[in-house]
């Protein structure tokens, strides 16, 4: 590795506290535990036998969750349904010390819910409920309004897009503007943007994205063989998207970093030893990077530690933020460290 043990234990220490705005898609994770001991009846299909019931944070509340365990001071912008599922991400929010100000009630459209069935560690089925209508032109607006009004307090902006309409053409805009008169930026406040397909046309106020490889290849108009075309079509993005740092995750091959008008930037090897579920690991990257921007850290640094936070999630079961313990000892154990 590039870092040292006392780099990136220092990087930790400077998170504490950096309030970071998130700005996306608020999804109720709702899990349903059981045990399987029969075929049914009805249809070839397992009946599960419930044990537990558990709801968490989704979507962009992965990414809140992620820096809340990490020490940032976090804030919420993002809508819900008026519904028990909205009251229940409010509560949720809450309980965790959340600023939630910023979390709107769309009226005409239910809370996003998706739920997951498993038994014995393994997912049997995921049940999605959303309304893929889109938002009213006020609305967007009057949330744009809103993300603006709650920028000033922070260091970093995360951008968490699921496609679920939070993020929009209206949004990107009024960020933009903000990105002109010097309200965001490297150094500033980045905004760092966790991307979706439906999307990559009104990217434009961005610092930092960070696409998976599947997400970059679409967007790029490309494929990533290896980490040359993977430097590339982050050469391409950052010209798409006007971005000054893109970081491009490579699933088991690791992640790149380009910055601007570079052609060889930074490639990191993963540091997974066993995935079990890679849900949410691209939240657990964006947040963990983003706050180490926001909180002065060097890119290489930065990138370092949001490539060991990832490697610890996908250990887990369901979407799993990272753990503040299981981080430092993690860093503890790696021996390929510099002294």
């Amino acid at each position: 590795m590039l870092s040292s043990k006392s780099d990136l234990l220092e990087a930790i220490e400077k998170i504490q506290g950096v309030p970071i705005l998130v700005v996306g898609d608020l999804i109720l994770d709702r899990y349903i535990w059981g045990d399987v001991t029969r075929i049914s009846p009805e249809a070839p299909v397992p009946v599960v036998l419930v044990t537990n019931t558990e709801d968490r944070l989704g979507g962009a509340g992965n990414a809140v969750l992620n820096l809340i365990n990490i020490g940032a001071r976090v804030s919420v912008c993002g809508f819900i349904g008026d519904d028990e599922e909205g009251e229940a991400i409010l509560n949720l929010l809450s309980s965790f010390g959340v600023h939630k100000e910023g979390v709107l009630v769309d009226r005409d459209r239910p809370t996003c819910l998706k739920t997951r069935v498993l038994a014995r560690n393994q997912q049997v089925v995921r049940i999605d409920r959303e309304e893929r209508v889109a938002q009213g032109q006020a609305l967007k607006e009057g949330f744009a309004a809103v993300v603006e009004a709650n920028l000033g307090n922070a260091k970093a902006m995360i951008v968490s897009d699921y496609g679920k309409g939070a993020i929009s053409a209206s949004l990107m805009g009024r960020l933009h503007r903000c990105k002109a008169a010097g309200q965001i930026g490297l150094g500033i406040c980045p905004l760092v943007l966790d991307p979706h397909p439906v999307n990559y046309g009104v990217y434009e106020a961005v610092c930092v994205a960070k696409p998976n490889k599947k997400e970059a290849e679409m967007a790029a108009g490309m494929v990533i063989e290896d980490r040359e075309s993977a430097f590339k079509a982050a050469g391409i993005l950052i010209k798409k998207w006007n971005a000054d740092l893109m970081l491009i995750t490579l699933g088991e091959g690791g992640l790149v970093i380009l910055g601007t008008g570079e052609d060889k930037g930074i490639y990191l090897e993963t540091v997974a030893q066993k995935v079990f579920d890679v849900s949410g690991a691209g939240d657990t990257v964006t947040a963990v990077f983003g706050a180490a921007l926001a909180a002065g850290v060097d890119v290489v640094v930065a990138g370092e530690l949001a490539n060991i936070a990832a490697g610890l999630v996908v250990s887990e079961v369901g979407t799993a933020p990272v753990n503040m313990e299981k981080l430092k000892h993690k860093i503890d154990q790696l021996t390929d460290l510099k002294a």
